[in-house]
């Protein structure tokens, strides 16, 4: 899960700037997507919301020139808005059967769309003719996508979490930017600085709903070496000393030190406005999450860094690794399937054009030269092309990130039913979060036992 953050908006715009509503979105035209003399008409979702007004005059310009190199092919966009940084509604849509042709899904949403019957294998599609950059594209990624070997969504997104911060709070709170936490313990004793400054500003501040707290709370366990199943996945691991310790570092910021707030159940666009607006002091996120903040969120890029994410006594023993990427509707025709390949491989996997048209987004205030995506293999053509234009048009101090680059965490991955999964987890997260007497023990039992229920249901 990105940006997710954390979703980062990610399709293409309707033509001629029309849009169309979530309940006009079908499988396909009536005619299949086929038109005569050979046209094809495809829709994708997660078009930019109309207050995202550089991202989808973008997002229009980009479907034009897609569509005059290729006059075959249409591009129906439909927004979604805010559900394709929600879980739970893409977990409705999916249900309902109202995704588009080709949608927009997290890494961890692989196994229910499988479970849905609704997933295209696209294996034979995915092809360096229709996706130039194919063969450049990081094999990791591609495996997250895969099942039984067979390729289901093509990889548009990568990240990893760290600690985000404000440098502009940090200062004010009397702390240096240039060393910020290294371990938990320090992260509350920064927090209790931050949050003095008053003014509704919190020093810390986490997710604890749809979905968000659960996934946080995974990459917190991975930071204290901890796990959330078994080595087998067959059964919930997270009920340790390490998912207690994540649990009492947050009360004890909450309820023990009042550092985070009076605001909870935060949701993915709840915190990242508050960071907009300069009230938080510090969070995990990954670094796309500064752009979020600038072009959505009204926050300044100059104010934000990260640092690796924090260990509980050192370094930290690990974090959160995830992503995102676009399915294909099962009875797609394979012109279709082509048409959306070959709009992926122009939207988000050509260095210079789409999310990687960095000399656009320069001007726009968008920030550039950040860690991310990192979709292209190391040494590949592709990943030196993207590298170059990302370091020749860096609008933002790259030293913001200098400590996240060179001091790397190990990456571990998002579990298996991971949604069904951080569904469950929140309610450990939003209980230490809003209940000054919660019972760590029996939150993390509570969720043990209702993970294990699902996870012997999906066996």
């Amino acid at each position: 899960m990105s940006v997710p953050k954390y979703r980062k908006v990610a399709a293409a715009a309707l033509v001629a700037g029309l849009g169309l509503s979530l309940t006009a979105c079908s499988t396909k035209s009536d005619d299949d997507g086929q038109e005569a003399g050979g046209k094809v008409t495809i829709t994708v979702d997660c078009q930019p919301v109309g207050a995202q007004k550089e991202l989808l005059a973008n997002w229009n310009a980009d479907v034009a020139a897609f569509q005059n190199e290729n006059p075959d092919i249409t591009i129906k966009s439909v927004s979604v808005g805010e559900q394709c940084n929600n879980p739970p509604d893409f977990t409705a849509r999916l249900a309902g059967g109202t995704m588009t042709d080709v949608f927009y899904g997290y890494m961890t949403d692989l196994q229910q769309v499988l479970d849905s019957g609704q997933a295209l294998d696209i294996t034979q599609y995915a092809t360096a003719q229709n996706i130039p950059t194919w063969d450049s594209v990081d094999p990791a990624l591609k495996e997250v996508f895969t099942d039984g070997g067979k390729l289901y969504a093509v990889p548009v997104k990568n990240y990893s979490m760290g600690l985000v911060y404000n440098k502009a709070l940090f200062a004010k709170a009397g702390l240096d930017a240039a060393n910020p936490p290294k371990t938990w313990p320090e992260v509350r004793e920064a927090a209790k600085k931050i949050s003095a400054l008053g003014d509704g500003i919190a020093g810390y501040s986490e997710y604890s709903a749809g979905n968000t707290g659960g996934w946080h709370f995974t990459s917190l366990i991975y930071s204290q070496g901890g796990t959330v199943l078994s080595e087998d996945g067959k059964a919930a691991a997270f009920n340790s000393p390490e998912g207690k310790q994540v649990l009492q570092n947050l009360k004890d910021m909450r309820y023990g030190d009042n550092s985070m707030g009076s605001r909870q159940l935060l949701q993915w666009g709840d915190l990242l406005t508050n960071a907009g607006a300069g009230k938080v002091g510090m969070f995990i996120g990954a670094p796309d999450t500064t752009q979020a903040i600038v072009s959505q969120f009204q926050g300044k890029y100059e104010d934000w860094a990260m640092a690796p994410l924090p260990g509980q006594a050192g370094k930290a023993l690990g974090t959160l690794g995830g992503g995102e990427g676009y399915f294909f509707k099962k009875d797609l025709s394979p012109e279709q399937v082509e048409a959306g390949l070959k709009w992926i491989a122009y939207q988000k996997l050509t260095p210079g054009k789409g999310q990687l048209d960095y000399a656009r987004a320069k001007p726009q205030n968008y920030p550039v030269g950040l860690p991310q995506p990192l979709l292209f293999a190391n040494g590949t053509e592709a990943q030196k092309q993207e590298l170059d234009l990302r370091k020749a048009n860096a609008n933002v101090d790259t030293a913001n990130f200098a400590l996240f680059e060179a001091t790397p965490v190990p990456i571990k991955g998002e579990p298996k039913n991971a949604q069904a999964i951080y569904a469950v987890l929140d309610s450990a997260m939003s209980g230490v979060l809003t209940d000054p007497d919660a019972n760590i023990d029996n939150l993390l039992k509570t969720a043990e036992e209702k993970v294990n229920q699902l996870l012997a249901a999906g066996s």
